[in-house]
């Protein structure tokens, strides 16, 4: 063989490896350009920070924000059609009035149930969306889809979305909270704060009034040059290992997570002292309601304006927990007994939530908050045979919007004259979310991830920008 062709042959193979390995390390750092945060919005936003208030249990919308007269005026008679039906639960009986009046608010004359009178005073604020449908009629899904819009877990959050593209607003918090009712976690629990295929950095810390931040004190026998000193030196050895290693995100944000957790050990304890408010703040809110329930929520609702306050992205607070065996006692899912059910569950939502807003808006937070209340689905005009509650209804239910960038005082879509199915304007959660993004100067087409080979993004591949409830 010519020893000039084999020098050859092996300088090809040497610059062949060269080559490859300049490929693999390019598309290694293309992989990570592309997963890389925004930190900007695509265009100038009216939002900067969003509130999401969540009552998981498929709360009714004819019984608290959708009034139908021709639902009282039929009551007690059958359904048109109600013998093609698909139920959830069993068979449905005759049409069922609310069992509370309803009563014109606010200049705008929206009927409010007379079950929230706190809530009624903001009405003019609020831009309701009455035509709202779900994918899924099953509360662990349903309550997924309402917050990732998919059915399906592995999804991220639409907070976590929000955390990817805008970042933190404040270093020594989490960008994104999840507070948790005092009776336990949603249905289908984490999944709905999930970060899906996001970093795990873009997951919400779960906090709530009742459960204080463990291990955030610095043990007495370690002085603080000690532990900063420390907290330096892993911060090195990370970020060496980290540049090792250029492709690992769960590193990433598990480096990210304890950065985050030595500097909360400064701030979290300050913003979580609910004593440090004044005595007429706690009276606004009721914490201290001889009713648990409600001085419990009330303690979460005071938390999440003062985490917002903070700069805190995105903050989701759940009033109510999973379902109980059906029976209406941990969440708004009243099968059986409806009046009894949301007798309890009205008087926990209405006033603190109610004095939420009406401290926020005082403090001119609003100006930068986008506010949204959601719930999984709706509920059958019907009453459940052999019962006085009502079935699940995935084709109709109420969300609405106030704050940063909404007009009140509107509202948008229809349901039917009973409520039983969206009529006119019919919305999905694809266009809920796609008007939070917009909201928030994000496009929602163009806010994307890629991901098992697709660009994924938080609506899928459905959305419009709900423009009638926009200031």
């Amino acid at each position: 063989m010519n020893p000039s062709l084999n020098l050859k042959r092996r300088h090809l193979l040497g610059q062949m490896t060269t080559g490859l390995t300049g490929v693999a390390l390019s598309r290694l750092f293309t992989n990570e350009l592309a997963a890389a945060p925004l930190h900007q919005p695509h265009f100038a936003p009216k939002a900067k920070q969003v509130l999401q208030i969540f009552c998981p249990g498929a709360a009714s919308h004819m019984d608290l924000w959708d009034h139908k007269p021709m639902l009282e005026k039929f009551h007690g008679t059958p359904m048109p059609g109600a013998d093609v039906e698909v139920t959830f639960q069993g068979k449905n009986g005759n049409l069922m009035k609310s069992p509370w009046p309803f009563a014109p608010a606010g200049q705008s004359g929206k009927m409010i149930s007379s079950m929230l009178p706190h809530m009624a005073k903001h009405v003019d604020d609020m831009a309701f969306i009455h035509s709202m449908t779900s994918r899924t009629n099953t509360h662990g899904p349903g309550c997924i889809y309402m917050n990732s819009c998919f059915t399906r877990e592995g999804f991220p959050s639409a907070g976590s979305w929000v955390s990817y593209a805008l970042g933190s607003t404040n270093e020594n918090l989490p960008t994104y909270i999840a507070i948790q009712d005092v009776r336990g976690e949603p249905p289908n629990g984490k999944a709905n704060w999930s970060n899906g295929f996001l970093s795990a950095q873009y997951q919400a810390v779960a906090m709530a009034a009742q459960q204080p931040l463990r291990n955030l004190a610095r043990p007495a026998s370690i002085k603080a040059d000690d532990e900063k000193a420390t907290r330096d030196f892993l911060k090195l050895i990370n970020a060496e290992h980290a540049a090792a290693h250029p492709g690992n995100d769960e590193l990433r944000a598990r480096m990210a997570a304890y950065e985050l957790a030595a500097k909360m050990q400064l701030t979290a304890p300050e913003v979580s002292n609910l004593a440090a408010e004044p005595s007429h703040v706690h009276e606004l809110y009721g914490t201290g309601d001889s009713n648990k329930l409600k001085a419990a929520y009330a303690k979460n609702c005071l938390l999440a304006r003062r985490y917002l306050e903070q700069g805190v992205r995105y903050v989701s607070l759940y009033c109510a927990s999973r379902a109980s065996n059906v029976d209406g006692l941990l969440n708004w899912d009243a099968h059986k007994t409806l009046k009894a059910d949301y007798e309890r569950h009205c008087p926990i939502f209405d006033q603190p939530t109610a004095a939420l807003l009406t401290d926020m808006k005082q403090r001119g937070m609003l100006n930068d908050v986008l506010v949204v209340w959601c719930t999984e689905f709706g509920r059958m005009p019907t009453h459940q045979e052999g019962t006085s509650g009502r079935d699940h209804n995935p084709d109709a239910f109420t969300t609405w919007m106030m704050g940063a960038g909404v007009k009140g005082g509107v509202s948008y879509g229809e349901t039917d004259d009973f409520g039983r199915r969206a009529a006119v304007d019919v919305a999905t959660v694809y266009d809920f979310y796609a008007t939070v993004l917009h909201l928030l100067g994000l496009n929602h087409e163009k806010l994307t991830y890629y991901h098992n080979g697709a660009n994924r993004r938080l609506t899928d591949v459905h959305g419009h920008v709900i423009k009638n409830i926009l200031a």
